[in-house]
């Protein structure tokens, strides 16, 4: 049931690439619009087939794409002067082995490990590459449902405070917390339902490191989670199936800016959405014909980047939310 799940899930994906290759890209009218990465899907340096994960690395200036069906990770240096991104590396390969990626989507940076957080969707596991390097170091999972064993994992974020490495392991409907010293087995939350802290396939994670939260796009419940990161436990939670501003239809990305609000990427209502820390909610940004997936923000300028269809759009400091922009 789950395989038949997936399988029709991939085919959806697949279609809206379809739609959004030949539809109206307003995206490429928008003014907001910074920087687009990527048109049409392809393999080369550069290109994207269904790019599922992003990341801003703060300190190098770097964003990394998780070029989920190229099997790879694409790193790009950004350059203020000229608005202009640049392929830098890229890493992984299509395969079973480790070191090698089948799918990967959610992505972490750990700088006080020197290292990046892949989740390797297919192959049920998280693999770990060295930031400085981008060799290859260690993998951990298997299919399953048991301790160290993940279903269709997505998200992963780091909560530096409490020394975790946390992973939505989305079709066991549960989040699984690691030790961010020896990945070893911690806890985990959840299983699959409609009430607070149960899930339908949780896929991003955004940690709230000033309020000790984790922020969970809970996506086929159209709502968003935030519990604790200390102990899991359920906080609150908002929005409901819709299209009205506050509801979403399968919410998948989830990032936190320098203000404290918390941005959505509101999937088949092509937009993205954007909410106090308290679950409010303050405005939407309108992707057109294109549905947005990843979402991440470059704290550093200020940047908020999504994925949609085979391209990375960056919207421009200040240019959808207020205040973006800080020094630090």
């Amino acid at each position: 049931e789950q395989f038949g799940a997936w399988i029709i899930s991939l085919s959806l994906c697949e279609r809206e690439i379809e739609l959004e290759e030949m539809g109206d890209y307003r995206l490429d009218r928008d003014a907001r619009i910074k920087l687009s990465l990527g048109l049409y899907r392809g393999d080369a340096d550069g290109e994207f087939d269904n790019p599922l994960g992003l990341m801003f690395d703060h300190h190098r200036g770097l964003l990394l794409v998780a070029d989920t069906s190229n099997n790879r990770v694409q790193v790009f240096s950004y350059d203020d002067d000229d608005d202009g991104a640049s392929f830098v590396s890229k890493f992984g390969e299509k395969g079973n082995q480790p070191g090698q990626l089948l799918n990967p989507w959610g992505l972490a940076i750990d700088h006080d490990h020197d290292r990046i957080l892949v989740v390797d969707r297919l192959n049920n596991r998280v693999q770990s590459w060295s930031l400085s390097e981008q060799s290859f170091l260690s993998c951990i999972g298997r299919r399953g449902s048991g301790d160290l064993e993940f279903n269709s994992p997505q998200g992963v974020a780091i909560d530096k405070h409490h020394r975790r490495i946390i992973i939505s392991d989305s079709n066991n409907h549960r989040l699984v917390f690691l030790s961010s010293i020896d990945l070893s087995l911690l806890f985990s939350i959840g299983k699959h339902g409609l009430q607070p802290g149960e899930f339908d396939f949780p896929s991003s994670i955004a940690i709230d490191d000033d309020r000790h939260r984790i922020i969970v796009a809970d996506t086929f419940n159209h709502r968003v989670q935030v519990l604790s990161s200390i102990d899991g436990s359920f906080l609150f939670e908002f929005g409901s199936q819709g299209d009205q501003p506050g509801q979403f239809r399968n919410p998948h990305g989830v990032c936190i800016d320098n203000q404290d609000r918390i941005i959505i990427t509101d999937r088949y209502n092509h937009r993205l959405q954007s909410f106090t820390h308290e679950g409010h909610h303050i405005s939407s940004f309108d992707c057109g014909s294109e549905m947005p997936l990843a979402v991440a923000f470059d704290e550093h300028r200020g940047l908020i980047a999504f994925t949609a269809g085979n391209r990375v759009h960056v919207i421009g400091a200040n240019q959808w939310l207020a205040d973006t922009f800080t020094w630090r």
